[in-house]
């Protein structure tokens, strides 16, 4: 989950003690790498600026509710300074960047009010500075935003001079074709957050993506390894991958089981502890509620315009066609409580509901585990160690074996 905080503060040296144990995958060499970010306060102006290792071309749109500037590029490594990532500066309030999909890398600059790109463009190395993409930003209307956002993305490419040219945005391919139900049980595991959208951000500033991805992987591993699954992520990298792309990924595959892999944080940093959520037109407290508004904006923060989506995904108003998947799903949930229950601490009232938009498939029984709060210290220690992770990935291994159990019991009554 993503609890609205910023990618501030994160030193090269915990860093380095995160990544040596978490698949968090670097650019290879080749390719163009981002060194630096730098803002500044020009008065009127507010300069946005990244050093990189080669020149790119780039693309920029802006989307409102919040307001949002997007600068695309192609994909790039990252190694900047051990520094706190630009904040609160003229009219930025904060940036993420990271790994929208494969071939693009994006950054979401976080803007205080309505802002207009007053000139973008790529410069070449001089005696001081290497490669630069400069983006000016200014302050303008609200009525002006949304026009120029009505106007699509603007593409540039090595100039001094500000590209006008509006880009055609590809349409995206055709949906894959159904694959056949394998003889083996077909699950898909769903590794919270990724890429641009790191998630939760832990007491020591562990990224809840790493810990989510390094989970599914060890429970595929482990499914794998008893023959009797075929197993499927929908991300295996660090890659941003949209909420609907996740379900529509399982029901294309024809997945008979959905689990995805989250971790918490919170204000309160007392509170700890795991919990089971199955989808339900109603939460069951306020804290689930909480929880799956949180989670259904993750598409946001990478830069998305929903301003095309129906009512069900951006206000969550989900409704499951089949309430025997609803069931099947509650009845998972229960032997994944009992399983996770003989490894860790649990949160009180551990099975709960919410409107989660990544468990809206209406035909595959779908669970979300949160392994804990990386809010909390004890949790996230625990999180960040591999034994620990391993053994809640054994608890959901045998959780979804002990399901598959019953459904065949349940085929020969």
């Amino acid at each position: 989950m993503w609890p609205g905080i910023s990618l501030r503060g994160v030193g090269i040296a915990v860093a380095v003690g995160i990544l040596a144990v978490l698949p968090a995958r670097m650019a290879p060499a080749a390719e163009t790498v981002v060194t630096d970010v730098r803002v500044g306060n020009h008065g009127a102006t507010t300069r946005f600026v990244l050093d990189l290792t080669d020149h790119v071309d780039f693309r920029i749109f802006s989307l409102p509710d919040p307001y949002r500037v997007v600068i695309d590029l192609p994909e790039v490594g990252w190694r900047l300074p051990q520094k706190p990532l630009p904040a609160n500066t003229g009219l930025l309030a904060t940036l993420r960047y990271g790994l929208f999909k494969p071939g693009t890398s994006r950054v979401v600059l976080d803007v205080k009010g309505p802002a207009a790109v007053k000139d973008a463009f790529a410069l070449r190395p001089n005696a001081s500075h290497g490669h630069r993409l400069v983006v000016d930003l200014v302050r303008t209307t609200r009525e002006a935003f949304l026009q120029n956002a009505r106007g699509g993305p603007k593409t540039a490419k090595q100039s001094t001079k500000r590209a006008a040219t509006t880009a055609r945005v590809a349409p995206p391919p055709p949906p894959a074709k159904p694959l056949r139900r394998p003889v083996k049980r077909l699950v898909v595991l769903d590794a919270g957050h990724g890429g641009v959208d790191p998630g939760a951000i832990g007491v020591s500033g562990i990224y809840e993506k790493h810990i989510t991805l390094a989970v599914a992987r060890e429970v595929k591993t482990r499914l794998e390894r008893t023959g009797r699954y075929k197993v499927l992520l929908t991300r295996d990298r660090d890659v941003f991958i949209r909420l609907r792309d996740r379900v529509a990924f399982a029901r294309d595959a024809g997945a008979e089981l959905f689990v995805s892999i989250h971790a918490d944080a919170i204000r309160n940093r007392h509170v700890r502890g795991l919990a089971v959520y199955t989808l339900s037109e109603k939460a069951s407290d306020k804290e689930a509620a909480a929880l799956a508004e949180k989670e259904n904006k993750a598409d946001l923060i990478a830069g998305i315009d929903l301003s095309g989506e129906t009512a069900e995904v951006t206000n969550i108003l989900i409704d499951l066609a089949q309430r025997e998947t609803m069931n099947e799903s509650a009845q998972f949930a229960a032997v994944m409580v009992d399983e996770l229950a003989r490894e860790t601490r649990l949160l009180r009232n551990t099975h709960r509901f919410a409107g989660f938009a990544v468990l809206k498939a209406p035909d595959v029984p779908s669970i979300l585990v949160e392994l804990g709060f990386l809010s909390n210290r004890q949790d996230e220690r625990a999180l960040r160690r591999k034994d620990y992770r391993g053994r809640l990935a054994a608890a959901i291994a045998r959780a979804i074996d002990r399901y598959f159990v019953s459904v065949e019991e349940a085929r020969r009554q």
